[in-house]
Formats: structure tokens, C-alpha cells, sequence
């Protein structure tokens, strides 16, 4: 189950995706949803689908089951979770047709960025974060990581 950082961190990284790509209908980012593809289901922390891709049903509302693969995956470790596994979730989505995959690391302060088609890149402080093309979100991972200050 999410710990206090972990929850925080995947509200907030919804929150902004969605403020920048549901009103234009470009993307949107579901918190823990199921989906199933390939021979697997998963939960990753945030999916993100582009909104051609969003199983809509005839009142053009979500449909309840996710037979895809989300475009853009989002793990966030927790104290005590296995790095292989959440990595080997990611990797899955990328063998699958995901574009692109996060992986945070809130005790390091770290994102592990991975791409269907070159290596994974590891960012730190002031480093930019990529997201898909489509989504005109701008943030580094010292924004992500302020996310977790609550108090002075």
C-alpha cells in the first residue's frame, strides 16, 4: 500500500499532467488503474493514456477494463519494494507499445527515465524531465521532489 510520500507524489503528478492535457483532450492520468495487456495485468502507480487511445463507452465515459497499455507509465518506490519488480513492470509496458517510463526514487531523490527505443537515463536536481511530446508540461525533478514539502 502507498506510504505518505509515495501517495502524495502520484496526486500531485496527476494533478499536473491532467491540468495541462485533459481540457485540450490530449491526455490523462489515472491514479492505480488496472490494466491488461500482453499475457500480464499491472497497476502502475500513474498511466497515462493519449486521449485517441481512452477506451470510452457510447455515454463517453472510461470504460471499467483497461485492455491496453498505457503511453506513458509512472512507478514511485516505496520503503521496502523491490526496484527489479517496479522495474520489470516498466520494462513490460515498453515491450508492450508504451513510450515512456518513470521511475521515482523519493529517498535518493532521483528519476530513472526509460524510453521504448534508447537507454535509460537517471536525472537528478535541475535536470528536465521528458515527457511525452504531445503533453506541454514543463517540470525538473527538484519541482517533482518540492512537491513533498508541506510544511516551512
Amino acid at each position: 500500500m502507498p506510504k505518505g510520500k509515495h501517495s502524495r507524489l502520484q496526486l500531485k503528478l496527476c494533478n499536473s499532467i491532467n491540468e495541462v492535457a485533459e481540457s485540450s483532450k490530449i491526455a490523462y492520468a489515472f491514479r492505480g488503474l488496472s490494466c491488461s495487456f500482453g499475457t500480464r495485468s499491472i497497476v502502475p502507480d500513474v498511466s497515462v493514456f493519449t486521449w485517441s487511445k481512452i477506451p470510452f463507452d457510447r455515454d463517453g465515459e472510461p470504460i471499467h477494463d483497461f485492455l491496453l497499455c498505457p503511453d506513458w507509465v509512472i512507478e514511485i518506490l516505496s520503503p521496502q519494494q523491490s526496484s527489479n519488480r517496479v522495474t520489470g513492470n516498466i520494462l513490460y509496458c515498453l515491450e508492450n507499445g508504451c513510450k515512456l517510463g518513470w521511475l521515482i526514487d523519493p529517498d535518493d531523490r532521483s528519476i530513472l527515465m526509460f524510453f521504448a527505443d534508447q537507454s535509460p537515463k537517471l536525472l537528478q536536481g535541475d535536470e528536465s524531465l521528458l515527457t511525452l511530446a504531445e503533453i506541454p508540461l514543463n517540470l525538473t525533478i527538484n519541482q517533482v521532489f518540492s512537491w513533498l514539502k508541506m510544511q516551512a
